[in-house]
């Protein structure tokens, strides 16, 4: 059987920490940012963890 191949698009988007966790950028900061607050636009430039729900999966995708 061949291997299975990632998926680009969330090999691109998503990362690995060093404990396992994977790391995510959040939504909501490509346009539209006139009416959001600067302190919004703050909080959106920081990387988050993805939920323990969808872990799994994008492990899958992503190896």
């Amino acid at each position: 059987m061949p291997k299975m191949k990632s998926n680009r698009g969330a090999a691109k988007t998503f990362k690995v920490t060093g404990s396992g966790k994977i790391k995510r950028h959040k939504a909501f900061k490509a346009h539209i940012l006139t009416k959001k607050s600067r302190k919004t636009k703050r909080n959106l430039r920081t990387a988050t963890l993805v939920s323990a729900a969808d872990s799994r999966k994008v492990k899958t995708m992503i190896q």
